[in-house]
């Protein structure tokens, strides 16, 4: 999404948002330029990211035309990602099928449709590199029984393969992408598609029009609507849905590294995507004292029961605040839209509310936080009242 349309909206907000804003922001967020830092850590800056561009419902895939530029990948191999997912799009499969299969055949195969120096009928067939891997073959390493050689060497066919077993795992679509690959796949390394969402996700985004900013809604895509339970195709959530009370490095606050979200005592905070969580504990406030158990208050320091979550990409969200103890423990799995806590006022904070973070390079001091604003809107996920 560009920034005009988003500056537009505010507009058409008026009056009415910018008089909540300011009593949200007085509810929330006085105590001066780092009132919700983690007391531990520092305050360097960084850049955030991007703003997304916006969504094209209706646009399908075109395989032979012009492709995207991506580092990571040449044309041909974009070819076969755009194969991939017209596959889906044919069969009406949800974005977030897409952002699976593509994964998988970015770890299979690296997105090239390969022959097997064990399979010599292969080497006879159109194919973009021999691989070795007992007998499997193609974009997605598939083993004969699930076709004849030249079938699993076409990509269209391949694709279909992999999107009628992945249809069968129960709740494929809200459950973590390295789950729902490895019940089809059976590899022997289970965790390793995971590491391939994110780039799965924008060339998803760059194929077919920010599709992996839809979420299904009674059967239908609809753009930019991911929170709690609704899980976007790029496999992330908005927290929980309150209005930004405060913003990310302010004027005012320019040591501000996340975003809070206005929220009621024990709302429910949900995971923003899948991910392990690293810290969930109470956080000392500037005396030293862990007494997350009561409400804080400005000046106060420390950010109360809190919870960091790394995601696949080397991304880490944080939430802080909690009203308790945190619902998770460090080393626990979760899945994006997960209960992990309940919103409060612990630690440095003068109201109810959620102070969330998003963080690069597995970096969790300041020197890794980014606007979380345009990186959630990035992924279909806006944090209510952002737009």
């Amino acid at each position: 999404m560009s920034a005009a349309p988003a500056v537009r909206r505010k507009l058409r907000l008026g009056a009415l948002a910018t008089a909540a804003t300011a009593v949200l922001a007085v509810l929330c967020c006085v105590g001066g330029a780092g009132a919700f830092f983690l007391t531990e850590l520092g305050n360097e800056e960084k850049d955030g990211a991007a703003l997304a561009h916006g969504c094209n419902l209706g646009q399908r895939v075109n395989v032979t035309g012009e492709m995207p530029r991506f580092a990571e990948y040449g044309e041909g191999q974009l070819r076969n990602a755009a194969a991939i997912i017209k596959v889906g799009q044919d069969r009406k499969v949800p974005a977030r099928g897409w952002v699976i299969a593509l994964a998988t055949a970015m770890q299979e195969s690296a997105l090239r449709n390969l022959a097997n120096s064990t399979v010599p009928d292969s080497l006879g067939l159109p194919h973009e590199g021999v691989g070795a891997d007992h007998d499997s073959l193609g974009l997605f390493q598939q083993r004969p029984g699930w076709g004849s050689v030249e079938q699993r060497m076409t990509p269209s066919y391949a694709a279909g393969k992999f999107y009628d077993k992945m249809v069968q795992v129960p709740n494929w679509e809200q459950r973590p992408l390295t789950v729902v690959a490895q019940q089809v796949q059976v590899s022997a390394f289970p965790d390793a598609y995971a590491k391939h969402e994110e780039l799965a996700g924008r060339i998803v985004d760059a194929l077919a029009g920010g599709a992996a900013r839809t979420v299904q809604i009674a059967g239908r895509a609809v753009c930019d609507a991911a929170r709690g339970a609704k899980i976007a195709a790029s496999g992330w959530t908005a927290p929980l849905p309150g209005g930004i009370a405060s913003g990310f490095r302010t004027p005012e606050r320019p040591s501000h590294n996340g975003v809070d979200l206005a929220a009621d005592k024990r709302t429910p905070i949900h995971a923003a995507s899948a991910g392990r969580v690293l810290v969930a504990r109470c956080d000392p406030d500037h005396s030293g004292r862990r007494d997350c158990d009561r409400d804080g208050w400005p000046g106060k320091g420390g950010c109360g029961w809190f919870v960091d979550i790394l995601h696949a990409g080397g991304y880490i969200t944080r939430y802080c605040h909690m009203i308790e103890r945190p619902q998770v423990a460090p080393g626990q799995r979760v899945e994006a839209g997960q209960v992990i806590g309940l919103s409060g006022t612990s630690g440095n904070s003068s109201g109810p509310h959620l102070h969330f973070e998003v963080h690069v390079d597995s970096d969790r001091s300041s020197r890794g936080a980014i606007n979380p604003v345009q990186f959630m809107r990035e992924r279909g996920a806006p944090l209510s009242g952002a737009e």
